[in-house]
């Protein structure tokens, strides 16, 4: 290992990692232009319109949600992400024993109690 003296450092080990990011950022290139080459380019009205599906839009495309979606949503997230610390319990559950079934039975206790909560606050109402 060389000495490194001050105001001359060359990373030497950060050249692989250089050379893969320019090699990955080349591709992606390369890649674009030949396909903007290659492909067919005939836009219309119906292929260029936000909705593909068939239907002609009704409402513009960047309206408001009501607040009520995002808590929804939100909700959603918070459950089922609490669900998955169910998994490790259920690999481990004959060495945590009675310890690791009490644990489990005071998490779903918290789900639950948080899960009424919400509905009495009507938050799951969707209209």
């Amino acid at each position: 290992m060389t000495p490194v003296t001050p105001g001359y450092y060359v990373p030497t080990h950060y050249l692989p990692v250089a050379m893969f990011i320019a090699v990955a950022v080349g591709f992606g290139v390369v890649n674009l232009l030949i396909a903007s080459l290659i492909r067919p380019n005939k836009p219309y009205y119906e292929k260029l319109s936000p909705y593909e599906c068939g239907l002609n839009p009704f409402t513009d495309a960047r309206q408001r949600f009501s607040i009520r979606f995002y808590i929804i949503t939100m909700l959603f997230l918070l459950f089922d992400v609490e669900t998955v610390f169910m998994y490790p319990w259920a690999i481990n559950y004959l060495k945590l024993g009675m310890f690791g079934l009490v644990e489990m039975f005071l998490f779903i206790l918290i789900l639950f109690v948080g899960y009424v909560y919400a509905w009495m606050k009507g938050a799951l109402e969707w209209d």
